[in-house]
């Protein structure tokens, strides 16, 4: 995370799209210490990260626009695993939501999608859904360059055919 400059584009586990607005030198014990201060885009907060610890906290570039097609195979195919006991579901899937892959993100948002096609899911895990969505929109967005209503409409088109006649591979 040392190449970050001003001006960057960071995704921030689970907050979303941030821009780094300045870089300051910090002393500590007479150490120099580089921080970072991030505004995220969805709501105007504005954090100070320590640049040694940016990388352990999963802050990480936007994705390669190449990649934007290998996301959406993924999205497309493949049965999900979803755990059965919705508490052990949560904890793994706050886990992914964490580690701020953009596939793990849509690990998240697959499982939780299917999962909602056969039974209503419960408060959490529907704001889960609602976020890692609204995480993968904005920040293929801003890759491809497309208006966030166009990129939501193909996710959602994208796990619409990858459900299509799919059966569970768990007891629900």
């Amino acid at each position: 995370m040392e190449s970050l400059k001003i001006g960057d584009q960071v995704i921030y586990p689970n907050q979303g799209l941030a821009v780094v607005e300045d870089i300051q030198e910090h002393g500590l014990a007479g150490i120099a210490n580089r921080v970072f201060l991030l505004r995220l885009i969805s709501n105007n907060i504005k954090i100070f990260l320590p640049s040694a610890t940016a990388g352990e906290m999963g802050i990480r570039k936007l994705i390669a626009v190449p990649t934007i097609r290998k996301l959406f195979r993924f999205i497309k195919s493949g049965q999900v695993d979803i755990t059965p006991d919705w508490k052990d579901r949560y904890k793994e899937h706050l886990h992914l939501m964490n580690t701020g892959t953009i596939f793990d993100l849509a690990f998240v948002l697959k499982c939780l999608f299917y999962l909602n096609l056969q039974k209503p899911l419960s408060f959490r895990e529907k704001k889960m859904m609602e976020k890692a969505k609204e995480m993968i929109v904005s920040e293929l967005s801003v890759v491809s360059a497309l208006s966030e209503s166009d990129v939501e409409r193909k996710v959602l088109r994208s796990l619409a055919d990858c459900f299509k006649g799919r059966k569970p591979s768990a007891e629900l």
